[in-house]
């Protein structure tokens, strides 16, 4: 069987696995193309989750970052978080991020507009 026929029977298979999967997809569009050597982040406001984790991932699944608040008094917004974006993660100017909820001992699910407030990509030019 043909190499290409196999990979894509194979991605076949998984987008529907990606697609089910829990967690708020967040598309973000990026203004200019990362020059060499800059960098690009993903900040993300993140209001009182307890002591429950953020975690982010790209929507194919590839691991991003977990935030996750230490010290936050309960009830308290943990405050704003930043996670290192790969380069590779951005496709035809945007990039497209699953953020989902882990409160251990639940079920993992999306975070309400409550608890992930706000969510902006920075980009940072190469430091000379």
């Amino acid at each position: 069987m043909n190499v290409s026929v196999m990979m894509t029977a194979m991605l076949a298979l998984l987008a529907p696995a990606a697609a089910s999967m829990p967690g708020r997809i967040v598309t973000l569009s990026v203004p200019h193309a990362l020059r060499s050597g800059g960098t690009a982040w993903i900040a993300v406001k993140v209001g009182a989750i307890g002591h429950a984790e953020i975690e982010l991932t790209t929507v194919d699944g590839r691991p991003l970052g977990v935030i996750s608040p230490y010290g936050v008094r309960p009830g308290s917004e943990a405050g704003t978080y930043t996670v290192p974006l790969p380069a590779d993660a951005i496709a035809h100017g945007k990039v497209r991020i699953r953020l989902t909820l882990d409160q251990f001992g639940h079920a993992e699910r999306a975070p309400t507009l409550q608890e992930v407030e706000d969510v902006r990509l920075r980009i940072e030019p190469a430091k000379p």
